[in-house]
Formats: structure tokens, sequence, C-alpha cells
């Protein structure tokens, strides 16, 4: 290991507070530069060889996140290096950070939603008419889970077959609500005002929790264990995949994208448009599988 590299491991722990993982990692990285450097100072690199070992690992079959974990490695060095006067420039500042592409979100087919529910449903009361509330409305609007568990009783205040959501920013967006989630909350609302709102509460939701209202780690635990009961792998399953269940199933039926992208709450509809490519990925499966081309170059 050169002295440029022990200056700057000893600089990430003292400075920085680098955990010994994290300088472990940061070696490995140095190091695998150096050794693709082939005896060159990695401190007198160019941009030409940061680019070269990119294009390497890519060559290798290096995952794009890999690839950009190692350059961010190397841009913390060189900026160190800068930094200590070593070199007049910082090499990687030219190079592009390699595209990571953007995971689709993993969703619930509608026949799975509805194993889900019917699970919830079983579930003997009062808990039982609570999580079944809570997933219709999940289902039935696409709420962030925070937004659903720290729902004010008076959401439901204006209209019955509207839900008023304030989200992100402070923004307040109206979300119709279907006949079921209606049927569901109405049947939960005698055991909340008889078992879990002897003082009042303003939520739709309460509980003994600081907050007043349901936490998101007490709605997981419910789902979880309804999905359990379903039949269904709990690796595939968390509050935000009923979120995305919600727009892929709507924009599967035919919805427009605008709307759906009110209705989630959406600033901007590019993060919506990423549930169109769910929807593209089984045609993109399917002609990989059988067209008569496929795999050939």
């Amino acid at each position: 290991m050169s002295r440029h590299t022990e200056a700057f491991l000893e600089m990430m722990a003292v400075e920085r507070g680098a955990s010994p993982h994290t300088l472990d990692a940061y070696r490995r990285d140095l190091d695998r530069f150096a050794e693709f450097l082939k005896g060159d100072s990695v401190v007198a690199a160019t941009p030409q060889d940061v680019a070269a070992f990119l294009r390497d690992l890519a060559k290798a079959g290096m995952a794009a996140r890999t690839q950009a974990r190692r350059l961010s490695a190397l841009r913390q060095f060189f900026r160190f290096a800068f930094a200590e006067g070593w070199r007049p420039d910082d090499p990687t500042s030219r190079v592009a950070m390699p595209r990571l592409g953007r995971p689709l979100p993993k969703v619930l087919s509608e026949a799975e939603v509805d194993q889900l529910l019917e699970a919830a449903r079983a579930v003997a009361p009062p808990q039982g008419l609570m999580v079944t509330a809570l997933l219709e409305l999940l289902y039935a609007t696409g709420l962030r889970v925070s937004e659903l568990v720290g729902l004010p009783f008076a959401s439901l205040a204006r209209d019955p077959a509207v839900l008023v959501v304030r989200g992100k920013g402070d923004k307040e967006r109206m979300v119709p609500l279907s006949d079921p989630a209606r049927a569901a909350v109405a049947a939960w609302l005698p055991l909340r005002a008889g078992l879990l709102d002897r003082k009042g509460s303003r939520w739709l939701f309460p509980s003994a929790a600081k907050s007043g209202h349901l936490t998101r780690s007490g709605f997981a635990a419910m789902l979880l264990r309804v999905g359990m009961k379903a039949g269904i792998d709990p690796r595939r399953l968390s509050p935000h995949v009923l979120r995305h269940a919600f727009a892929s199933h709507l924009l599967a039926h035919g919805a427009d994208l605008r709307v759906v992208q009110e209705m989630l709450g959406h600033a901007d509809i590019a993060t919506t448009e990423i549930y169109t490519h769910v929807l593209d990925a089984p045609k993109v499966r399917l002609v990989q599988q059988h067209h008569p081309l496929a795999g050939k170059s």
C-alpha cells in the first residue's frame, strides 16, 4: 500500500470517522485500480486511466452499482490528493458516473391482493376490522404509509366518497374512495369509537403510541402477519408494495397517467412513469423467451 493510500485512509478514519469495514472497502477499491494501472502510480492517474478502468469493469460484467461505488472511492481519494497538493487536478471530475438504471418496484398481482384482503377479513375483530380498513384504504388510494397511519378522522368529513390527504410539502389532495374501502372504514368506525377512542383521539387509527396514531412499523407488522395467512412471501410484501399495486393495476385497466400522478401525490410525472415499465416487463420477458431470434447476436 502506497504512502498516499495510507494517508488517505488515515484521514478517512480520523476526520470522517469511517468504520473499519468502510476503510477496508476503500483499500480494496484503490488496490484494484493500482492493479489495473500495472505498476503506474495511482496518484498520477489520468482521466483516461479512470475511464479505461470503468470500461474494464463493465467488460468484466461488473454491476453498474459496483462500478459506481469504485468510482466514488476514486473520487474521494483524488479530492484528497488535490487538497494535499499531490496533484493539480481531480482526474475523476470529468468521468461520468455509470448509469444505474431504475429498479422496477415490486408489485402484487390482482389475485394476490384479493388473497391478502380475504385473509384480513378472516382476522378476528377488532384487529381484523382495523387491518381490513387499512388495506382497503391503501389499495383504493395508493397513500404513502405515513399518510395512511396518520389520517385524521376529519379527513372523512367532507365527502364519504372522497378522502382528503395532506402529503409531502403540506400539499392537500383529494382521492376518491372505492365502495369496498368505504364499507371497510364504516365497519371499523364503531369499534374505533368504542375501544380505542375513549379520550377523543383525532386520528382515524388511534393507538397508544407517542404520536397518538398507529405507527408505520405497527402497520407493517400487521401486514406481514396477514400476508403469511394469505400465503404471500414476506420478502415481496411491504406497505409500499400495495401503493405500487394501486398504481400499476389502475394503469393496466386504462387509467390516465396524469390522474394516477395526482392521486399518488407525485410532483413529477417521471416518477409515475416507472409503473408503465412495470407493465412492459412481462412483454419483454415474453419476447426474450419465445421470439425465434431471441438470444441470437
